[in-house]
């Protein structure tokens, strides 16, 4: 293809421009070759434009490639076409993110857009990156999904000048990974990711020229996934921040927001002692004069930046010490600093602001007043002290408030980071780096070159990775390809970092004892000048260089590299800080944490003094940047990076405004103009074989089309289209073309298009030409027969018209000049009067005025002879005050003469000596009163719990005589009850010989009871024997968690002195600031200062610290040493003591070290005595354990076996008890031969407290474990002691206070006496409950007892009396027993005789079948019987001989198979082949049987069990569609069988007599029916989850992106090189069509209509089925910019009509189904609709059921696919705009709520099944029911 070809008249073209860069023309002349061409702009302009042959104008692409979403699909890839499709995206569709290859350009639009809900979140999650439009969502989900498949990790590079948006876009990215890699309702760790961000902001964000809220560092997330993708933790990695904006910001420039944030919320009570006032009263957030930011309240940001820090740990006392250290840095930026004589200056006496900075850092304020003013000049023999000039004094003051703040911040990122941190192991990580972009200003300084060094680096990796993803493109397709030159900048970088370059002349310069920028400067001329070709010089300076870098190149000026590379500090200064009695303050700038995490800054003099032999120097600020940027390198190489660039598109952040200018440069700083000029290189334009057939089909011949082979059919197409073979390439599945041959292709198709359009508009045009003038001619001779008439009339009325109008003007010109002459001599009559009266006033005005003046001038004149008197009295005094003050000032010299003296120091030190013993004597005395309320304080609690006890003790004797009186209660009702028994005496007696018989077989199961109870006793003894011999391995589990519990408790002891330790350094510290400033005041040589200076220092420093200890005095808490806290805690006992006075119970005050010593020795005969137990735990020690991990003594066997032989005799003791109690009762039934009520009572009583005695068997256990914990901790105590005093043995000679000599054993010691309190109370709580049960078993003796008693009293009456007598007081005595006895053996008798009457009737039936000769009827009908029996999987509904109830019934103890079988295994396939909700039936038939028996108790259980079961399988088999749907309907149809028989009329209208028969009559259910109720709504909300998680996949394939109409669509390429990994599709390997969804709609309905689901019920849940089908395809379809054509809305509808027809063939249309489909509906008619001017009103009546974010979105995402179709102008989309505003619709969210769910309701729905006629199969094994 020739330029010929492409440069001919009409082609499109670009021309640079000076204002707009890029300015479109066309050519108005074919190019053959001449100089110049003629062209035409846009805007009509006609120009003439000269030719360069060798640089051809850019060629514009078609229209319908325009606005696409990826720029990499242009067939034309250049600037202009970048910059054109962004800014038409931009401004007229209003989107900011577009894909370029590999990279998502962000365009800011300054504006906020409703596109990062959580709803946008899950319409991104789990999509292919190239199926919906271009969002920062869309990267993150790529990268989430590559890491989760792939097991990669995965970066994500966010970069963009200040004010692009990169800290919202990282921002949006991580609240991505919080919504994806978390759960719906955000966890701990999701809380603790987002809550950084605020925090982040408030310390490291400002607002700049150019945004708001601008990051001023730059910072790097790992986000941490485990092996389940869920987020478990993230680390933080910053980089540069600018220091400087602490102390200097420009004009209307703000310093960090932190700062403005404390001074909005200066009037809360915990801020009042920081003294804030202001922003405009510091200096150091004054400086900007823009103290405030529009729509932004700093007050409430404070309580967000709190609350974060509150949700990632930091405490309230932490904040606190934070925004201290913050207020300090604010008042040091005010403190006065005034020159004076000699370069020296000074600081006022009384500066506030200094003493606020000092009280809120807690430091010396002379040290830090005279450090501030001198620096130290270290020499060889001695240490000067040098004044600083004023200059000097700001600048260090200066570069403290730096170095404070910035370790400040890197101390909350440490602290961000440790909250952040996960201890479970990290699998894979998300990486997200927010960092600034390349930056050129008119000034560039040490700030901007590390920023360009940094994207140096980061352009490097871009290009790697653009360019590998381009040849790995190629090498799939298997075409030939050559290599791609790119540009490389591993030059400039190795400029800039290799040996001897630019970092490497600064550090080295930096070490020089006079290094200068000159100096480094003309190095780097020596060096690089004119060797690489990187770097130059200017022309007109000295100071400054010049760097070439891939965007642009920049002049750097060379002032302050070398301070801002060395950052250094005073050493002076920061030693005041170490010896802060804050702790923060002083871990803050320790030498440990500075050397830890490698930034710490240079602390050094002002001028650094050479260090003989000393070869360490502290790393630079470049040196530090380098290597954390060599880090960061390694990461991103090692992860998959995904690029974010943001644009910022104006300067004035305005909403949606383009500047071309501003964005192109971006553009070529940030690659993506290099990712184009990649992707031109190659061949850019790429697509499938199908979508290329279908869109060039037109330009085929009809014999070069192969059917059923795309790739034959492509390759016969195209030599006759392109000649040069070398344009394009055949992959595997894709055809390439070089840049440009895309847009060729366009270009014959149009014509092609056009040459067919012109032959069928030729023969349209002329028919219409010739029915057009048929009309005309018609029309116009009827129109000229009527204008000729019209005329006439016209002419007659304006005749008379003109008539009638002269004589109108004549009487009105009239009564005009009469009526103006009249109101002309008013006025003149009316002025000469006001003016007759104004000169009379002013007359009476003057001499009012002369007669005031007099009485003026009097009275001054007597004003000044009296001020002319004060004068000349106070000249006289001023007189005297000045001879006065002569006098003063000598006597005053006479003073300062003396308090230099010795003497006079000694005086003073001694009266602050004995003050502070008197201090000393005060605390003392404190402390020992403190102890003595301890004491009380410890006396009144033991007090009130023996209160407490004795309370106790009252309601137990309360419930005991409440107890007596029921009792006696009791016993009158037996009276009275032995009272009517008695009238049946005598059928008693002839029933005696069977209750007889009874009673013994009694009394023979009481006896086997008997020996049962006597055999568990012997198998408890032999259990507690076994438990005897196996407690070495208990011994051994509790030993080994001891040893863990102590070493741990060893660990927080080993933290605890550390802390110590740093409180000794920073007191150590405060020693050594305080003798350096002694040594100075009294150093006799050095630098000598005037004597006013040494003695106002000096005073300062004694009254700074006299001041001091007062306000010590005055704390309530004090931190130092040898002060009433470190008093109290010496106070504290020996570990060693309190471990004694554990083993021995003795007193604190008896135990020194020589009974400890005896102590040892005793255990150590006890060792000797136990000698066999000894050896046996050696030998298991060898066996099986270490030495170290169980004890070598015999402490805790000694305890062990006291504390069993103790246990042993109280179990001995309740034998011994249980067993006299139960020979009473045996001897008792010995000799009654009968037992008593009150045994029989207690026998029950025990059977039925099984469950207490189970409890109280768990209790003993628990109180047998504790025991032995307790045991342990106690040898282990005793262990620890004698191996304590075995280490001062051998190491501190005997002397056991060496070991413990800095109390490390107290704090482990406290925690274990905390750990023995709770298990002790434990322990007296277990054993209360074991009393307590063993209270109730003696209670039941003593009854036992009484009764026995009273039956031995009764025998021996009975002895007494005659033989009848005898047998009546027997009687007598059983009748209780017996009459319980009695009756149930009745109600068996009655049982008997109702089967005795059935069989006896069976019988009867069968003799008179047997009599007529009707043997082998009755032997058929018994065999149909049996193979019924045997094939019993049908429920039959029939007719029976017997008139059943309709009643089940069910023993308790049968209720668990019940639920097991009937619900928890019934499977589908089963219930399938019964009757339509049997299980409800049955499980109802059981409840009425407990409802005729009247049992309450039986019938709440059944219920309960039932739910519980429903529940249980429901969730057990969850993803089970078909089991769901079965439980929906068993429950709806028991939710209806309840209210049918629940004998409500209203439910019993459609009843039989029958029906209304067996309704219940005991029981009213409906609370349980509002149970029933909620269960089904719980299933059915889980069925329609599982629906939808099933259809899920083919709704978009389904509804948008089936193509049922072949041929309609004319696809165009989709770009998105590089993107395979992501297609979700081709990894799962289902091909979800519009038949699939069909097919899931028509399983959903087999599988409702067989388990017979209410109908009502199953329009709703297809109701809400196909309303989530809607919000899917609707919500993809808003985010999916090539499904918005004319083409795709025919093929939606088409596919919607087919649900449509699915719903009436299945009798489902009026269920609202349709009404759900409404939105999707209206979407696709909207895009086939017309859409101009005249339809605005029909487009908004027809799309009543989109919102208007919906209809504006769609007409912004439409896009034509061919030439035919015009673009919706933005004009049209106003109008509609406006015409939505009368809408009343107040909802205007862009996407359906795809959560949302129609409320549920279940209309009564009665069964007209008879409960008699149903038999229950033996398929469901329930052989347990009986009819009833």
């Amino acid at each position: 293809m020739s330029t010929k070809e492409l440069y001919t008249k009409g082609a499109r073209i670009w021309i640079p421009d000076n204002d707009i860069v890029w300015r479109a023309a066309e050519l108005k002349e074919n190019y053959s070759g001449q100089d110049a061409v003629a062209i035409q702009y846009e805007d009509g302009e006609d120009s003439k434009l000269k030719i360069d042959k060798e640089n051809l104008p850019h060629l514009r692409n078609p229209d319908i490639l325009i606005g696409e979403n990826d720029l990499t699909s242009l067939s034309y890839l250049n600037e202009p076409e970048v910059l054109y499709n962004l800014k038409l995206r931009f401004l007229d569709s209003n989107l900011i993110y577009t894909y370029c290859g590999i990279v998502l350009v962000a365009i800011n639009p300054y504006e906020q857009l409703d596109i990062y809900s959580n709803d946008i979140i899950q319409a991104y999650s789990g999509q292919d990156m190239g199926a919906m439009d271009p969002h920062i969502f869309a990267v993150a989900e790529e990268a989430y999904k590559q890491m989760s498949r792939f097991e990669k990790n995965q970066s994500i590079i966010v970069s963009g000048e200040s004010g692009a948006g990169k800290t919202v876009s990282a921002k949006y990215a991580m609240r991505f990974f919080a919504t994806v890699g978390g759960s719906q309702t955000e966890t701990l760790v999701e809380r603790k990711v987002l809550a950084s961000n605020p925090i982040m902001e408030a310390i490291g964000n400002a607002k700049t020229t150019r945004n708001d809220n601008s990051s001023r560092f730059g910072k790097y997330i790992e986000l941490g996934f485990n092996r389940a993708n869920s987020i478990i933790g993230a680390h933080m990695r910053t980089y540069l921040l600018e220091k400087s904006r602490v102390v200097f910001q420009a004009q209307d420039e703000r310093n960090y927001h932190i700062f403005y944030q404390m001074c909005a919320s200066a009037k809360l009570p915990e801020f009042k002692k920081m003294g804030l006032k202001n922003a405009d009263d510091f200096f150091y957030t004054a400086q900007g004069g823009a103290p405030e930011i529009n729509d932004v309240n700093d007050a409430e940001d404070l309580i967000s930046t709190r609350e974060a820090m509150t949700t990632l740990g930091l405490s309230e006392q932490q904040q606190m010490v934070i925004f201290q250290i913050l207020a300090a840095v604010l008042h040091f930026g005010n403190v006065s600093i005034q020159e004076c004589e000699g370069e020296t200056c000074e600081i006022p006496d009384n500066d506030i602001p200094l003493k606020y900075m000092c009280k809120l850092l807690a430091i010396e304020e002379s040290q830090m007043k005279m450090w501030l003013c001198n620096r130290k000049i270290q020499t060889v023999n001695e240490t000067l002290n040098k004044p600083l000039t004023e200059s000097q004094a700001r600048d260090a003051r200066d570069a403290l408030a730096k170095h404070i703040y910035s370790n400040l911040f890197n101390w909350i990122v440490t602290q961000v980071n440790r909250a952040l941190h996960s201890a479970s192991k990290q699998h894979r990580f998300i990486g997200v780096l927010d960092i600034y972009g390349f930056e050129t200003f008119e000034i560039n300084s040490f700030e901007q070159f590390c920023i360009n060094y940094a994207n140096e680096k980061l352009q490097q990796i871009f290009n790697m990775h653009v360019f590998k993803l381009e040849q790995e493109e190629y090498v799939k397709e298997a075409i030939e390809w050559s290599f791609i030159d790119f540009y490389d900048n591993q030059p400039c970088i190795d400029l800039i970092e290799s040996k001897l370059g630019i970092l490497d002349l600064l550090d080295e310069e930096c070490r020089m004892p006079k290094g200068s920028d000159s100096n480094w400067c003309q190095k780097l001329y020596d060096k690089h000048l004119g060797k690489s070709r990187h770097f130059n010089k200017p022309r007109m300076s000295r100071t400054a260089f010049v760097i070439i870098h891939f965007a642009d190149q920049v002049t750097y000026t060379a002032d302050g590299f070398l301070e801002k590379n060395r950052d250094t500090v005073l050493a002076e200064q920061i030693n005041i800080l170490k010896a802060s009695e804050i702790e923060l303050v002083g871990e803050l700038f320790s030498e440990a944490v500075d050397n830890k995490k490698g930034r710490g800054v240079n602390v050094a003099p002002i001028k650094q003094q050479p260090k003989a032999g000393s070869k360490q120097h502290k790393q630079t600020v470049g040196t530090q940047f380098r290597e954390s940027l060599s880090l960061l390198m390694g990461t991103l190489n090692a992860t998959t990076p995904h690029y974010i660039r943001c644009i910022k598109p104006n300067d004035e952040k305005c909403a949606f405004s383009f500047d071309p200018k501003r964005a192109v440069e971006q553009l070529r700083a940030c690659g993506v103009l290099e990712t184009i000029r990649i992707s031109a290189a190659g061949y850019p334009s790429r697509w499938t074989y199908p979508e290329y057939f279908q869109r060039y089909r037109v330009l085929a011949k009809a014999k070069q089309i192969i059917k059923g082979n795309m790739r034959k059919t492509c390759e016969s197409i195209m030599p006759d289209l392109i000649d040069d073979p070398d344009k394009y390439r055949f992959g595997k599945t894709k055809i390439f073309f070089r840049a440009g041959q895309v847009a060729y292709l366009e270009k014959l198709r149009s014509e092609k298009l056009r040459a067919c359009g012109v032959m069928i508009q030729k023969h349209i045009r002329g028919w219409l030409s010739r029915i057009k003038y048929q009309k005309i001619r018609k029309s116009a001779l009827l129109v000229q027969c009527f204008g000729r008439g019209l005329l006439a009339r016209r002419h007659a009325t304006f005749l008379r018209q003109t008539h009638a109008a002269t004589t109108i003007q004549k009487h009105w010109r009239g009564y005009k000049d009469r009526s103006k002459f009249d109101i002309l001599r008013n006025t003149i009559c009316l002025l000469q009067a006001h003016i007759r009266g104004l000169f009379a006033r002013r007359n009476y005005s003057s001499l009012l005025k002369n007669h005031k003046a007099s009485i003026i001038q009097r009275h001054v004149r007597t004003f000044l002879a009296k001020k002319r008197y004060k004068h000349v009295i106070r000249g006289i005094i001023l007189l005297q005050s000045h001879y006065r003050r002569r006098k003063a000032r000598t006597k005053l010299k006479i003073l300062k003469v003396e308090a230099k003296s010795v003497d006079h120091v000694k005086k003073v030190n001694k009266g602050l000596e004995n003050k502070i013993i008197e201090l000393q004597q005060k605390l003392d005395i404190k402390s020992k009163e403190i102890i003595e309320v301890k004491q009380e304080e410890k006396k009144i609690s033991e007090l009130k719990t023996e209160i407490h006890r004795l309370k106790e003790n009252k309601e137990v004797a309360k419930e005991s005589s409440n107890k007596v009186a029921e009792l006696l209660a009791e016993i009158e009702k037996l009276r009275t009850a032995l009272a009517k028994e008695q009238t049946e005496k005598q059928d008693l007696i002839t029933e005696k010989e069977l209750m007889k018989q009874e009673h013994n077989k009694i009394v023979d199961g009481v006896l086997e009871e008997k020996e049962q109870m006597k055999n568990q006793l012997n198998k408890a003894k032999e259990k507690l024997k076994e438990a005897e011999t196996s407690t070495a391995d208990i011994v051994k589990e509790k030993l080994e968690a001891a040893n863990k519990l102590l070493l741990a408790e060893f660990a927080s002891e080993r933290s605890h002195h550390q802390k110590l330790v740093k409180e000794h350094g920073r007191l150590q510290q405060r020693l050594e600031n305080l003798q350096g400033e002694l040594q100075i005041v009294t150093s006799p040589t050095g630098h000598q200062r005037s004597s006013s200076d040494i003695s106002a220092v000096s005073i300062e420093s004694y009254s700074s610290s006299a001041e001091a200890e007062r306000n010590n005095e005055e704390k309530e808490e004090d931190q130092g040493y040898d002060t009433v806290k470190r008093k109290s805690e010496a106070q504290r006992p020996n570990i060693l003591d309190k471990v004694m006075n554990e083993v021995t119970g003795r007193k604190e005050a008896d135990v020194d070290v020589g009974l400890l010593l005896k102590l040892q020795n005793k255990v150590k005969d006890l060792e000797k005595q136990k000698s066999k137990l000894t050896t046996r735990i050696e030998s298991f020690e060898d066996g099986s354990m270490s030495p170290s991990s169980v004890m070598n003594d015999s402490a805790f066997n000694a305890l062990k076996m006291q504390e069993l032989e103790n246990e042993n005799d109280k179990l001995k003791r309740e034998v011994k008890r249980l067993m006299g109690a139960l020979a009473d009762s045996s001897d008792l039934d010995d000799r009654s031969g009968e037992t008593s009520p009150s045994g029989k009572k207690f026998m029950d009583k025990f059977k039925k407290k099984g469950a207490s005695k189970e409890k109280f068997d768990a209790m003993c256990d628990e109180l047998d474990r504790r025991r032995e914990e307790c045991l342990q901790l106690r040898a282990l105590l005793a262990d620890r002691t004698i191996s304590t005093h075995t280490i001062a043995k051998e190491s501190y000679s005997g002397q056991d206070n060496l070991v413990n000599e800095d109390d490390e054993l107290s704090m482990a010691y406290k925690t274990q006496k905390d750990s023995n309190r709770l298990l002790q109370s434990q322990l007296e709580k277990t054993e209360k409950e074991a009393k307590k049960i063993q209270e109730e078993l003696k209670a039941e003796i003593k009854e036992l007892r009484k009764d026995n008693e009273r039956q031995q009293k009764l025998i021996g009456q009975n002895l007494s009396l005659g033989p009848e007598a005898k047998i009546e007081a027997t009687m007598q005595h059983e009748i209780t027993r017996l009459t319980s006895e009695n009756l149930d053996l009745r109600e068996e008798i009655d049982k008997h005789t109702t089967q005795i009457r059935m069989l006896k009737k069976m019988v009867k039936v069968y003799s008179k079948k047997l009599q007529a000769g009707e043997a082998a009827e009755i032997q058929a009908e018994l065999e149909r019987a049996e193979s019924i029996d045997s094939n019993g999987s049908l429920a039959t509904v029939k007719q029976k001989e017997r008139a059943f109830m309709g009643m089940l019934e069910l023993k308790k103890e049968d209720e668990g198979t019940l639920v097991k079988n009937l619900i928890l295994d019934l499977k589908p396939k089963v219930a399938a082949g019964l009757i339509p909700g049997l299980p409800a039936y049955v499980l109802f038939m059981i409840v009425r049987q407990t409802d005729f028996t009247n049992d309450d108790e039986k019938v709440r259980g059944l219920l309960t069990n039932t739910i519980n079961g429903i529940k249980k399988v429901v969730k057990r088999h969850n993803d089970d569609l078909e089991r769901i749907t079965l439980w929906l309907a068993n429950t709806c149809r028991l939710l209806h069988t309840l209210k049918q028989y629940s004998g409500e009329k209203a439910f019993q209208t459609e009843n039989t007599p029958k029906q209304n028969e067996q309704c219940l009559r005991n029981f009213d259910l409906s609370e349980y029916r509002q149970v029933f109720s909620d269960l089904a709504v719980w299933i059915y909300q889980g069925l329609l989850k599982r629906m939808e998680e099933l259809i899920q996949p083919s709704i978009v394939p389904a509804i948008l992106e089936h193509e049922a109409i072949s041929g309609l669509n004319a696809s165009k390429p989709s770009g998105l090189r590089g993107r395979a990994s992501s297609n979700a599709r081709e990894l799962d390997g289902n091909d979800y069509t519009l038949d699939s969804l069909m097919k899931a709609l028509n399983n959903y309905m087999r599988i409702v209509t067989q388990h017979a689901v209410d109908p009502e019920l199953a329009k709703q849940i297809f109701r809400q089925v196909f309303y989530y089908i809607c919000a899917g395809s609707l919500n993809n379809l808003l985010l999916r910019k090539d499904m918005c054509n004319w083409s795709k809305g025919m093929q939606i509808r088409y596919n919607l009509s087919h649900l449509e027809q699915w719903l009436r063939d299945n009798k489902l249309h009026e269920s609202g189904a349709i009404i759900a489909l409404d939105p999707i509906i209206q979407a696709s008619q909207l895009l086939q609709a017309r859409k101009t001017d005249s339809d605005v009103e029909s487009i908004s009546d027809m799309c009543s059921k989109l919102t208007n974010a919906q209809i504006v979105k769609i007409l912004n995402l439409y896009t034509p696919v061919d030439e035919f179709e015009e673009r919706v102008p933005i004009s049209f989309i106003r109008k509609i705009q406006e015409k939505l505003k009368s809408r009343d619709d107040t909802n205007n969210t862009l996407l359906m709520d795809t959560k949302y769910s129609y409320p549920v309701t279940f209309p009564f729905n009665p069964s007209n099944i008879q409960l008699e006629s149903i038999e229950v199969p033996d398929v469901l094994h329930l052989s347990m029911l009986k009819k009833v």
